[in-house]
């Protein structure tokens, strides 16, 4: 791992966690009118891929990954809460699931706070360092925006636990409060905002594609954990995921706003 340039790297929002990373992005230094930029071309940093920067997102991308999750959550969260024709067959497909056993259980708990948030929190350190000793301007602005998402996981979950009120599998026993899935939400958060803060620093397309693959198959072993243990329904997991998605894409939207605030202040 090593940076590349003389600036440092930087996220750049708008492209999806799960897009090839070290693909061409929409890096041309011309507007999406075919105008000429104001600024002359030599005076324009290039970025590379992957940053956040001077370099703005793809017209309407934001939106599209903001919206169709979002959706998709509302359309589960409409069926759990109503107990409508998609829930019942998420109960029915659970049945055939569940088959709790070690592994499983063992899978399950790479959602845990107690092993998830010490990964990114070692993640959240080292970036910040990296940052910092190449100078980066507001080097520990994504730093931070990621404990704060992370932070702010209980008080986004918890209050849907709360109003929702589903119950678990029946291996769980009696209770609410497991729609949706807070071991789900706290993984993808923490080792999808990891991937994020570690990408720049990646020379090559391939290391980037190993961190990407690594993230997600971290995040499925989790659900899969959850689902056979018996701990969550499946669209437990499937809303978490929608929602942690919303949730790290908004701070990637925030820090490029402030990168490009202080870039052009």
């Amino acid at each position: 791992m090593g940076d590349t340039g003389s600036r440092p790297p930087q996220l750049r929002p708008g492209r999806a966690l799960a897009h090839t990373p070290g693909a061409s992005g929409s890096g041309s230094p011309h507007r999406s009118d075919s105008r000429p930029p104001q600024t002359p071309r030599g005076a324009r940093h290039s970025d590379q891929d992957g940053r956040l920067g001077t370099t703005p997102p793809v017209p309407g991308r934001p939106t599209f990954l903001l919206g169709l999750p979002a959706l998709l959550l509302a359309l589960i969260t409409w069926q759990v809460a109503a107990h409508g024709p998609l829930a019942r067959a998420d109960e029915h497909l659970s049945g055939s699931l569940v088959h709790p056993d070690r592994l499983s259980e063992l899978l399950a708990d790479l959602g845990n706070i107690t092993v998830a948030v010490p990964i990114l929190a070692v993640v959240l350190v080292y970036t910040a360092v990296r940052a910092r000793r190449a100078g980066t301007d507001r080097w520990w602005l994504p730093s931070t925006a990621a404990a704060v998402l992370m932070a702010a996981v209980p008080a986004v979950i918890v209050p849907l636990k709360e109003a929702v009120a589903r119950p678990g599998p029946p291996v769980m026993g009696p209770g609410t409060g497991f729609y949706p899935s807070g071991h789900t939400a706290t993984a993808v958060i923490a080792y999808g905002a990891g991937a994020l803060l570690l990408l720049p620093w990646l020379r090559t397309p391939s290391a980037r594609r190993g961190l990407v693959v690594t993230c997600l198959t971290l995040n499925a072993l989790v659900a899969f954990g959850l689902i056979r243990r018996g701990y969550h329904w499946p669209l437990d997991v499937a809303a978490s995921w929608c929602l942690s998605l919303i949730l790290l894409q908004l701070m990637l939207l925030v820090v490029a706003r402030h990168r490009r605030g202080a870039a052009e202040g």
